[in-house]
């Protein structure tokens, strides 16, 4: 693979690069890169987790050496109690297992990393107060503003989450940190503090924020927005049929589903997607492309509920490994009693 069919692959699907001259210098320059995507353990995990796993798969066929960090500290800073962070960090872990080899990725190429297990370090902690002092109230509230829940008076936990967040890069050894929309003020805030303490800024690419099924996000903690991991196949459906879809306007959470999750799979394996509907309606229908399916939905010729009904089937086979997974259900158990 050559620099350009490695670089097209890196940014395969994002909305930012931050900057793309560094990365492409980058790519030139150095043999081996290496990225991190980090998560929380909060919410239970919904199916948006597949879109950064396919953003791993092609950083990982890109040649990349790839950490995910299950930022248990960084929940702890959300709100989730510390007595339930050992339980959500290894279903969080366990989930992201459980996705990644539905999708085909090879997880022995992967690196885990636990956030306490360099966070509470006595020199990670130095640099904690290096850029605490660099930093002000209303720049940490502003970087924390999309990713951490937070009152008008904030919790001064709220407030450490950017600068820890930032240190990060640094401690885990990374040239890039890939995040969704909702991280860019924090990956700005590291670009700009980290070199006030000695520290080089990193690459940061950005994923566009998915639509939930109702509302702008679909949030792990938001039930309405979302589908769970583990929702059984009648839920799913019964979710998908309820999701916002207006006739001819692509701007909803299933076509979110079809651009970034179902089409890129679809394209990776060079399968079609099937809608399959009555022949006074059309009859069945393939594509081999989201573009394709974004002109009818358009135009009005792909109607929403039979869009609906074949996205939903497409779910239903893509979870029916990870809701039948008895370790992850008993963790899950565990984690969310």
């Amino acid at each position: 693979m050559d620099i350009q069919e490695k670089f097209n692959l890196i940014t395969r699907n994002l909305q930012e690069i931050i900057t793309k001259d560094e990365l492409e210098e980058l790519l030139k320059t150095k043999k081996e890169l290496s990225v991190y995507w980090g998560t929380m353990p909060t919410g239970s995990i919904s199916i948006a987790y597949f879109f950064p796993m396919l953003k791993i798969a092609d950083f990982l066929k890109a040649g990349l050496k790839v950490k995910i960090l299950i930022a248990d500290l960084h929940a702890a800073l959300d709100g989730v109690p510390f007595d339930l962070l050992e339980k959500r960090t290894a279903y969080y872990k366990r989930a992201i297992i459980l996705i990644l080899e539905t999708i085909g990725v090879d997880i022995k190429k992967l690196e885990f990393v636990r956030g306490r297990d360099f966070q509470l370090n006595g020199k990670y902690f130095e640099d904690v107060l290096k850029l605490a002092m660099v930093s002000n109230v209303r720049n940490c509230k502003k970087a924390a503003s999309e990713v951490v829940k937070m009152a008008e008076n904030p919790l001064l936990g709220n407030l450490i989450y950017p600068i820890m967040q930032a240190l990060d890069e640094e401690y885990l050894q990374v040239d890039i940190q890939y995040g969704g929309l909702d991280q860019r003020k924090v990956m700005v805030y590291a670009r700009e503090n980290l070199p006030k303490i000695g520290y080089k800024p990193r690459i940061e690419l950005i994923t566009p924020m998915i639509r939930g099924l109702i509302g702008e996000k679909m949030s792990s903690s938001i039930e309405s927005t979302k589908i769970d991991l583990l929702d059984d196949e009648n839920t799913l459906r019964r979710k998908i049929n309820k999701a916002e879809c207006i006739e001819g306007n692509p701007n909803n959470g299933i076509m979110s589903l079809l651009k970034y999750l179902i089409m890129v799979l679809k394209e990776d394996a060079k399968e079609s997607f099937i809608v399959e509907r009555p022949e006074k309606f059309g009859g069945t229908v393939e594509y081999s492309s989201y573009e394709e399916i974004e002109d009818d939905f358009v135009s009005k010729r792909l109607h929403p509920l039979d869009l609906k009904n074949a996205v939903a089937k497409e779910l239903n086979t893509l979870l029916e490994r990870i809701r039948n997974d008895k370790e992850l259900l008993d963790i899950h158990k565990k984690a969310y009693e």
